[in-house]
Formats: structure tokens, sequence, C-alpha cells
């Protein structure tokens, strides 16, 4: 039995995820998670709330609520979103645990006596009317290459020009709006990346079997202009973990924070002992996956994200794992994703447009969209989101091909035989046929799904679902029962073994709809298929069962046509 430690990229607190987040990480990870699982494999699946820096305090300033207030609010409703959408976590943890506040402090020490961490005097932007310091985001002005009046003080959205906040004209906060900003000196901390430049290069060297766009992004990052910089750990906010240097003091950085690049992917470990403590498990529970020294060396560690999180993860990240010299567990492999795009623009949270995940669950089950998100997910390229692909979709796989399938085989059972599995007749060189192919794709499928290649296997799944209407088409058992209902009910069997079958293998991609078919068939044996003869063999002659319910139904004209009107604009 093999071991997979599988972590999504965590999601930041300030609001309801939309669809392209949700394809970009959690979802995809969920699927890996789900099918290990059913292959009989021991999974550990984390996620959690990524809960500190400005955005979180803005956030809970414009509702007027405490930061930790707000964020355990949000915490509580990303954690219900993602259980109706069935993202099969062990843990949803937050950033701001005391597990992470604990571990983050023990890894800024180990650094800090590695000599990979450096005091920095720097001038940054002071808000008189904020009484903070200012990020360079939150700082807006006159661009003076272009002349756009909303660029930010780290780059100019309109002619993407690189800035320095003192480089914009009438600068004003982007917070309150004040032009009564002050540039002050302020010390910070600095990881020294720089140094560990050497190593991760030929650690990323050492990743040949990762995704393009993955090794692509890091080496951009590694090699083009200065290569790799050292980056800032701390800012001079409230809202976040104090720095100390394990459990002391860290002199000349009182009242500052890590900033939070550095806080949230330590959290993917904390999240294992927040999972353990919550379980009043004993420490080595979660240290079996992240040390290496206790049991962890033989785990499979497998992220995934969205491609502007891959710089994170393929270098600082490692960087803090390798510099703090412990037998922590470093990925073997980060599946990456380009963007989804929704439905000529862009999907954004920022601006609201875009279908959001609370939005999607309010007008269809999860499984519908789980499908479509998956077999269209933006694995070489970006993707896109339009109504209209949605419903062919929906009502030309999941309506037409599966659940069509369901309904026509277990409904003909029941008005020609009864509500159990039919006993008569003996397979042909049809079925023998069939059993090759399936088999065939069997072997092709699981070969997709550990390589993660996501679209690939929902189109190889789907090509499963096909063969069996393509048997059914052929033999067309209401024909057959006229003549030879013996051989009608051979052939009624072996569909209804195949709605178990198809069950088994759908269950990552589409679980509620999947479980809802072995409940009907009272199918209460779920082993993965190793062998398809077998498997088409296991609901036998008498199995009672139910006809289920509308596995999927289709999406009419006029519900496109609403759905497309009521999200074309800004969400509320």
């Amino acid at each position: 039995m093999a071991r997979h430690l599988i972590t999504s990229a965590i999601p930041y607190i300030n609001g309801i995820k939309h669809l392209g987040n949700l394809v970009g990480s959690q979802l995809p990870a969920d699927l890996f998670a789900r099918y290990q699982r059913a292959r009989g494999n021991e999974v550990l699946f984390l996620c959690a709330t990524d809960e500190h820096g400005t955005p979180a305090e803005l956030a809970a300033a414009k509702v007027g609520k405490p930061v930790a207030e707000y964020c355990a609010e949000m915490h509580a409703v990303q954690a219900e979103i993602a259980k109706g959408f069935g993202l099969s976590f062990d843990h949803f943890g937050r950033s701001s645990s005391p597990q992470n506040h604990t571990l983050t402090q023990h890894f800024a020490g180990r650094l800090a006596d590695a000599d990979l961490i450096r005091e920095v005097s720097e001038k940054q932007v002071y808000s008189h009317a904020d009484k903070r310091f200012l990020p360079d985001r939150y700082i807006e002005g006159t661009c003076p290459n272009c002349g756009y009046d909303k660029a930010r003080g780290d780059q100019c959205e309109n002619c993407t020009k690189q800035l320095d906040p003192t480089d914009l004209i009438d600068p004003r906060s982007a917070i309150s709006g004040s032009t009564d900003l002050e540039v002050r000196e302020t010390k910070h901390l600095f990881l020294r990346q720089s140094q560990m430049r050497d190593r991760l290069n030929a650690w990323i060297d050492s990743k040949g079997d990762w995704p393009i766009l993955t090794t692509s992004i890091a080496r951009k990052w590694l090699n083009d202009g200065d290569g790799l910089r050292d980056r800032g750990i701390t800012r001079d906010l409230d809202w976040g973990i104090p720095v100390r240097k394990g459990t002391e003091d860290w002199p000349g950085m009182e009242g500052k924070v890590f900033y939070v690049w550095f806080d949230a992917p330590i959290e993917y470990i904390a999240c294992a002992k927040e999972w353990t403590d919550a379980a009043g498990a004993p420490d080595a529970d979660w240290e079996r996956w992240w040390r290496t020294d206790r049991g962890a060396a033989d785990v499979r560690y497998t992220q995934f994200m969205g491609k502007d999180n891959v710089p994170f993860h393929t270098l600082s990240f490692p960087a803090t794992i390798m510099g703090a010299a412990e037998d922590w567990k470093l990925v073997d492999y980060i599946k990456s994703f380009n963007y989804l795009n929704y439905d000529g623009g862009q999907f954004s949270t920022s601006q609201g447009r875009g279908v959001f995940m609370d939005q999607a669950l309010s007008i269809l089950p999860a499984d519908y969209w789980r499908w479509w998100l998956l077999s269209h997910a933006p694995e070489s390229a970006d993707s896109e989101f339009t109504w209209d692909n949605f419903q062919t979709s929906v009502n030309k796989d999941l309506a037409d091909v599966l659940g069509n399938f369901a309904s026509r085989v277990t409904k003909f059972c029941r008005s020609k035989f009864s509500e159990a599995v039919p006993a008569g007749g003996s397979m042909t060189d049809r079925e023998a046929t069939l059993i090759n192919d399936l088999q065939t794709r069997l072997t092709e499928y699981q070969t997709q799904m550990d390589a993660i290649e996501v679209r690939k296997a929902a189109g190889t799944l789907r090509a499963i679902w096909v063969l069996g209407n393509e048997y059914l088409q052929d033999v067309a058992p209401w024909t057959t029962i006229k003549t030879d209902p013996a051989q009608a009910e051979m052939q009624t069997r072996l569909g209804l073994n195949l709605i178990r079958l198809y069950a088994i293998l759908s269950s990552p991609f589409i679980p509620n709809a999947s479980a809802e078919l072995l409940a009907a068939l009272d199918a209460t044996q779920d082993d993965w298929p190793d062998d398809i003869a077998t498997a088409l063999t296991a609901l036998p002659a008498g199995h009672a069962f139910t006809v289920p319910e509308v596995t999927f139904r289709k999406i009419t004209d006029e519900e496109r046509t609403d759905w497309q009107a009521r999200f074309s604009g800004i969400r509320s």
C-alpha cells in the first residue's frame, strides 16, 4: 500500500472563491486523493485558509469586524462550501492556528542559526491617516511612464511597468485615500534565497517528470534577470504571526509579523499537527507524513496549485525547508494549472466577476460542476468557461451517456423481469469483446490518473461509459427478449453490473452520483476492479436493486439563458 501526502494551494480568506480557483488546486487535488483511496492506498489530504496579511485586515474592516472574528467566520464559510463540493480533506486548517505560529517561528529560528536570514534597512511609505506602513500594492498614484492614474506601488496595470512606491506621481493610500504620506526607514528580515540557488537548481533538475508548466516557471524565476533574489519575510502589521526566533524574542523586530508568503506554506505542515491535535492523537501520527527520519521517507508528496503559486512552491518554500537543515519531507511532484477564464474575460475575486462556488451550488448539484471543470481542466493552456459549453457537456456526457444508460437498464429490468438481477443466458463473443475493450480502457484510465493527466482521464472515463451504451445498442435486449428471453436476461445482468462498474470508476470525478448509483444497486462492495470480467459478475442473479432517481437531468435552453444573464456582471 502506497502512502500519498496531498496538499492543494490554500485559498485566501477574503471572500468566497470562484470556479477558476476551485479547478486550479482544490478540485484536482480531491480527484487524485479520491482515486488513490479507491486504489487502496493511504492518503493524507490537507488544505487550509490563508489568513494573514493586509487583505485580511482590509476585508475585516470593510464589514466592520475584528480581523480574528472575520477570519474565523470566513473559514467556516469556506469549509462548508468545500464540503458542498465534496472536497474530501482529512483536515481543513487555518494558517492563524497556534500550531502554525509555533512552527513558523521554529523555521525562522533554524534559518537564522544557519545564517540564511539577514536584517535589511529599507525605506517604506508610512500613512499618517492610517497610522501604518503601507505595502506597495496599497499605494496608488499616477504612473510616471504612461500617466495611468490608478497605478499601484509595485506595478502599473496599464503599461505593466515595474514600479517602486516612490516612483508614483501624487501617491495616495489605497486604504483611506489620504495623501498624508511619509517615507520612513524600517528594518526587516530577508530570507537569503540567493544562497540556495545552486541547491535549488540541482533539486529542480532532478524532477524530470514535473509538468513543463511547473519547471518553466521555476527556471524563469531562478535564472532570468538577477536570478533568485533575497526576499523579505516580515511586515509592519498588527495581524500575523509575531516575529520570534524559535521561542526567543528577536531584538529589533518588536511589533512586526512574518510576511504572509512565509507562513502560509508552512501551514501545510502545521495543518497535519492540527489534524492530530483535533483527534487527540500523538505527534508521531503527523510526523510520519512530514519527517523523513520518522517514517515519511516512503511518502509520495504531491502539491496542486495554479501557475501563479509556482514560484513560492518551487523556490521559496523549498528554500525554507532545505535551509532549516532538518529531516522534513520535500515535495515530489507539483501539478500546476493554467487559468480558467470566464465567458470572454477573466474570473476575478477582487472584481467579483464570474461564477463563485456558493452561487454554483445554489443552481446545480456539485457533480455537474465537478465533471465540467475537471474534463476541461486548464492543463496545457488556459481554458474558458462558457454557458453553452457547460450545457452541452452536461447534457451529452452526464445525461445522455451515463445517466441514460443507468436509467434504461434498470427500468428495462424492472418492467420485463423484476427488481432483481436476472439469472438466464450465457456470454457470447460480443460480451468477450466488450470485456476486452473495457480492460484496455481501464489500464489507460489508471495510467492517466496515476500521471494526473486530468483531461485525458476524463476523456477515457467517458469512453468507458460509451462502450456500455454501444453494447446496449448492439445487443438490444428489448428486441432479444422476443426470441430469446434467457439471452436478454444475461444482457440485462451484464448491464446492471456495468452500472456498478461505472459508479466505482467514476467516483473520483462525480462522487455523489456514484454513491447514489451504488446505493440503488445495493452494492456494498465497491472495491476498485483489477479484472473487468470478475467485476462484471459482482452482482449475482437474484440480487435486489431499486431503480435510481434521475442521475443527471438536462440543462434547458431557458436555464442556460437565465444563468448567462444572471452571472454576466459583477457579484454584489
